[in-house]
């Protein structure tokens, strides 16, 4: 589906309640009251389509990205926070008991105590919810612990959430909006239903091996798995996947990892870094270990750049995966077009498949500009970080704008060759980018 397909859906689901609030045609209350309501109808609609935004569904990141879909998760879930939190101070009219001279409820705020207490409980859950989500890496758990009590309390959430706005809400209680309500909650719990229990039980049917594991670089190493049976995952260059290594499919435990391999392969490939609890103990994983995989997902695809004049990819340290998928497969297929790799690390033992880059110039139009910033004595090639003078420096040229660019490392490698290349007139939707860190 296209990216501006599932804007105009999102903003139909996440306005739908006003409309039909609106259209019930009941008498006005004082702006602050209609203000505290209008708040608190969407930012529960936000919060209850929020949960599609959670990077497994690639008619979404698919189109605009692993990154992109994670960060419109964040800023849209603290907008329904912001909104959620403040509605209850708002409101002027006082709570009391029904009146029979006032059967719109205009005069007072009623409800009973199940719908008040599921309020404030609610009201409660989501600061939790959102600060330790914003603090995430201070915590004194793991990722994976985490990522369960996320899911559990949000689902908590919003059935807490509901039972308050159908039952409390003035407007919430007619059929129509009280069916929308329904609706979302009944999306949104199906979509934890999908990624926790469908997914797991898909990937169950799907088995891989772990085929060979060994160090190719300084903290770096390549994990090989294969598909248990005839059948092979079938992606395209640039992709990633969720990988679990040694758990039931049902674990927590799964990393993003790019594939390093080409399309076409029944072996697929990843490169990874020593960096946490998984790839802390790449050492101890022993071929013929059970493998999971949830994917393909991301964006970081050519399909939709066939017309580009040459390929520019920009890689720092283990970055160099989904561009090794594509270098690979720019091989396989007989791609004529220039090809431009701009690839950083700190030193020269973290150089990743360097012989094999090397040969792949006599069968590619490849240039290859390596950068180190600790460079060894006698380096002959760049040095420094791979910053934004360094890429505007490298693809600087009349037809700039007519290639493509892919990009994959560090954050601040990212942002610096985005800013290089925009400096140089290349257009926007020319840049590609994956991120796996996006607090």
């Amino acid at each position: 589906m296209p990216a501006i397909l599932l804007l105009i859906l999102y903003l139909a689901l996440t306005l739908a309640p006003l409309a039909l609030a609106w259209g019930q045609g009941l008498p006005p209350r004082g702006l602050w009251d209609e203000i505290a309501s209008g708040l608190a109808l969407t930012g529960f609609a936000i919060l209850l389509v929020e949960f599609v935004l959670s990077g497994r569904f690639r008619s979404i990141s698919g189109r605009i990205g692993l990154d992109v879909t994670m960060r419109y998760h964040q800023l849209l879930a603290r907008t329904a926070a912001v909104f959620l939190l403040l509605h209850p101070f708002l409101y002027r009219t006082p709570f009391g008991i029904d009146l029979p001279h006032d059967p719109t409820g205009q005069l007072r705020l009623n409800g009973d105590a199940g719908a008040i207490a599921a309020g404030v409980l609610a009201w409660l859950l989501l600061c939790v919810l959102v600060l330790t989500a914003i603090f995430r890496r201070k915590l004194p758990y793991r990722y994976e612990s985490w990522r369960i009590g996320h899911a559990v309390g949000a689902a908590l959430l919003v059935l807490l959430a509901a039972y308050h706005t159908i039952f409390m809400g003035r407007y919430s209680a007619a059929p129509w909006l009280a069916g929308f309500w329904l609706v979302l909650l009944t999306l949104a719990l199906g979509t934890l239903a999908f990624v926790y229990l469908g997914k797991p039980l898909a990937k169950r049917h799907r088995p891989y091996a772990v085929r060979s594991i060994h160090r190719i670089a300084e903290r770096i190493w390549e994990l090989a798995i294969e598909p248990a049976g005839p059948r092979a995952l079938s992606f395209k260059a640039g992709q990633f996947v969720w990988l679990t290594v040694g758990h039931s499919p049902f674990s927590p435990y799964e990393n993003p990892f790019s594939i390093a391999s080409a399309p076409g392969q029944r072996e697929i490939r990843f490169i990874i870094k020593e960096s946490g609890d998984f790839t802390g103990s790449l050492d101890r994983i022993a071929p013929g270990t059970i493998a999971y995989m949830d994917g393909p997902h991301g964006n970081l695809t050519l399909d939709r750049h066939v017309g580009a004049k040459g390929i520019a990819l920009i890689a720092g340290g283990v970055g160099i995966a989904p561009i090794l998928s594509h270098l690979r497969d720019l091989a396989a297929t007989g791609d004529k077009r220039p090809v431009i790799l701009l690839y950083g690390n700190r030193i020269a033992e973290q150089i990743v498949c360097r012989q094999e880059l090397a040969a792949l110039t006599e069968s590619l139009d490849l240039r290859i500009e390596l950068v180190l910033s600790d460079p060894p004595p006698g380096w002959t090639g760049r040095t420094g970080m791979l910053d934004t003078d360094t890429v505007s420096g490298i693809f600087r040229s009349p037809d700039a704008g007519d290639w493509v660019y892919l990009l994959c490392g560090p954050p601040a490698m990212m942002k610096a060759a985005e800013t290089g290349l925009l400096s140089l007139g290349v257009p926007g939707r020319h840049i590609l980018a994956e991120r796996f860190d996006y607090d």
